[in-house]
């Protein structure tokens, strides 16, 4: 029987990443892991999705994303093999989770870049040309607009907190011990990261100038913590 909360990534978990991380129930040491170890979903809307993603976004938001795919789904498999990652699901969320920090859409609304991805993912989503089941759309859209939710009270889906501890991963260096170096290696050789640090830094202080009321203030010293990532500096910056 399907069951759409559970196939699609609505998975309740709290939201509180560091609690979760210390007490993740596999406490053995990252093991290394390949690009072609995980498959992409081999399906249509992934597919398509994926080529949206290579046309529409800018090389280093699309190969961040990529890490962040490659980087979260070797988090769950290894430290919390428990939990129900639909890897469509978070492919996708992955795929267009910075679609609102490009340089179009950055400055095209008064919103946050992540509510504003969100509502263009599911409008992208369940649009005719890709057609993807509502509540897989929904899924999208709530994990991107909670991406930089963090936070010690209340809960968050597993699919959004997936994305949250692969981008504190790779933005910061976050939780280092989570994947091992020779994985980095690997998914950087295949995604580069051509000094994303430094990028990433630049759009965080682009929209808070523009938009001092953006979410992304709540994260205090954010664009400081992206630019003194020492973990991701021998792979790239």
């Amino acid at each position: 029987m399907s069951e759409p909360i559970k196939d699609y990534g609505f998975s309740a978990l709290p939201r509180d990443g560091t609690t979760l991380i210390k007490n993740k129930p596999s406490p053995d040491p990252a093991t290394p892991t390949t690009v072609a170890a995980i498959p992409l979903p081999d399906t249509p809307l992934a597919k398509a999705v994926l080529a949206y993603a290579k046309r529409e976004l800018p090389p280093k938001v699309y190969n961040h994303s990529m890490r962040v795919y490659y980087y979260g789904t070797t988090i769950v498999q290894q430290k919390f093999p428990t939990w129900s990652l639909p890897p469509e699901t978070y492919l996708l969320t992955c795929l267009l989770h910075d679609i609102g920090a490009t340089p179009t859409n950055l400055h095209a609304t008064h919103l946050s870049f992540e509510f504003y991805g969100g509502y263009l993912a599911l409008e992208l989503l369940q649009s005719e040309k890709y057609g993807a089941p509502q509540v897989q759309a929904e899924s999208v859209a709530e994990a991107i607009i909670r991406h930089q939710d963090i936070g010690s009270t209340g809960m968050i889906s597993v699919v959004g907190m997936a994305i949250q501890i692969a981008t504190i991963f790779d933005n910061i260096g976050g939780h280092a011990d989570l994947v091992h170096p020779d994985t980095i290696k690997n998914v950087t050789t295949h995604f580069p990261r051509e000094e994303w640090s430094s990028c990433f830094a630049d759009v965080i202080r682009e929209e808070e100038g523009a938009k001092p009321w953006c979410h992304t203030t709540s994260i205090v010293g954010f664009a400081q913590e992206v630019e003194g990532n020492k973990l991701m500096e021998p792979y790239g910056g």
